[in-house]
This record gives C-alpha cells, sequence and structure tokens, in this order.
C-alpha cells in the first residue's frame, strides 16, 4: 500500500550554488507528525507548506503550487545506484519520500488523502536548477536528471492536517485527462510540443500557463521549419 516513508524537513544554510547564498536543500526527516497547510503566495506567503521548513528563494521556490514536494523511494534508489552512492530519505530535498506510489505517473490534479485529514493535488513537476546540480556534486547532472525524467511532484494542500512517518497514501480523486507528472515534465524541458497536449487538458498552474503558450508558439516555428524542404 501507498505510503510515506519520511517527512523531510530543511533548515537554511550556505551555499555558493544559489544567488540568494542560502539553501534548505538540505532536508532530514524528523520524527512525529509535522503540521502541513497552504502557505500562500510565493512573495508574501509562508513559503514552505510544512511548519519548520525553510525556503531560502522565495522567487523559484514555495507557495501554493510548490507547498509540498514529493519523491518516491524506488527513483532514489534507481539514482543511488546510477551514481554508485547511497541516498537518504530527503536526499533530493523532498518533503515526503514515499513508497509503492509512482510519482510520475500521478496525474496532474490528482488528490491524494495522507493520513486522517491531509489532502494534496498534485500540481507541476519540479524542474532541476543549480543549486539542486550543486547539492548532488555530479557532473552533468541537471542533463542527466533531465534525461531521466524523474522528477517528482510538487503539491497543494486542498485540505490541512498533520502528516507522520508511515502514514497511508490514498489516491482519492483522478482527473478524467491522462497528463501526468512525466507528460509536463518532459513538454517543460526537451519536448515542447507536448505542451499542447497539457495546456489542453488544463494541467498547468495558472501563473505559468502564458509562457508555456509562448514556448509552445516557439516550438510549432521551429519545427515548421524544419519541415520545409531545402532549396
Amino acid at each position: 500500500m501507498p505510503s510515506v516513508l519520511s517527512v523531510n524537513v530543511g533548515r537554511a544554510r550556505s551555499t555558493v550554488h544559489s544567488s540568494v547564498r542560502v539553501t534548505a536543500i538540505d532536508k532530514r526527516p524528523v520524527d512525529g507528525p509535522v503540521e502541513v497547510r497552504a502557505p500562500g503566495s510565493k512573495r508574501d506567503g509562508l513559503g514552505s507548506g510544512l511548519v519548520g521548513d525553510a525556503i531560502c528563494d522565495p522567487r523559484h521556490h514555495g507557495g501554493d503550487d510548490q507547498a509540498v514536494y514529493a519523491y518516491a523511494r524506488a527513483d532514489l534508489d534507481m539514482w543511488a545506484a546510477a551514481l554508485g552512492r547511497a541516498l537518504d530519505n530527503g536526499g533530493f530535498g523532498e518533503n515526503l519520500t514515499t513508497a509503492e506510489l509512482d510519482v510520475t505517473g500521478a496525474r496532474i490534479g490528482e488528490r491524494w488523502r495522507i493520513g486522517r485529514t491531509l489532502v494534496l493535488e498534485v500540481s507541476c513537476p519540479r524542474i532541476p536548477c543549480r543549486t539542486f546540480a550543486g547539492w548532488i556534486g555530479e557532473r552533468g547532472w541537471i542533463r542527466r536528471f533531465t534525461h531521466a525524467a524523474r522528477p517528482g511532484a510538487y503539491l497543494r494542500v486542498v485540505e490541512p492536517g498533520p502528516v507522520q512517518r508511515g502514514d497511508a497514501i490514498e489516491v482519492v480523486d483522478r482527473p478524467a485527462h491522462d497528463v501526468t507528472i512525466g507528460i509536463v515534465f518532459r513538454a517543460l524541458t526537451r519536448e515542447p510540443l507536448l505542451l499542447e497536449r497539457v495546456l489542453a487538458a488544463g494541467a498547468l498552474p495558472a501563473a505559468d500557463e502564458p509562457e508555456a503558450r509562448r514556448k509552445l508558439e516557439r516550438a510549432r516555428q521551429a519545427a515548421a521549419l524544419s519541415a520545409r524542404p531545402a532549396r
């Protein structure tokens, strides 16, 4: 049965890999329940959806659409084998390390009940950044992570509540469309023509739609140019 293997929170620490010079990507498992609530907007909200978890770069992280970050233990294990080193729960900066749950295959907008009261909604994939690359410390990490297309999922808070290790995860609602975290990630990174499918399903946060439409139009123009016969 899908479940939470660990709940992970981070504290601010200095880094040379972020423009703000601090990061909380070093998430560590905590004992006992952690309260989860909607943090509000990126600009003037609470940052993370988890009480006690720091968000150091609110321009790019946190806020309602990125309130909680989940990553599957199976995917961490895949990366551990590929990198030849152990990766602890929280090793990718995730708040929830999950078991027996296909996070990449989760549909945008599907809802998870965790424990008795907490309900989260799948919102968008994680896009790798320079801070993440610096934290992992592997050459070509952003390119490698992008090609693997196992990004993990950001989630919104629909109903607040506590979360702790061992809580069951139940998918309680699933949209009729088939646009998954994996598809959105590919659309936003290496396969922009997929944005047509993503936008048709209404599967992006509203704030991200204008740029996605511009990106799709550029991809269409590039595809049309490449299809022209050579003179």
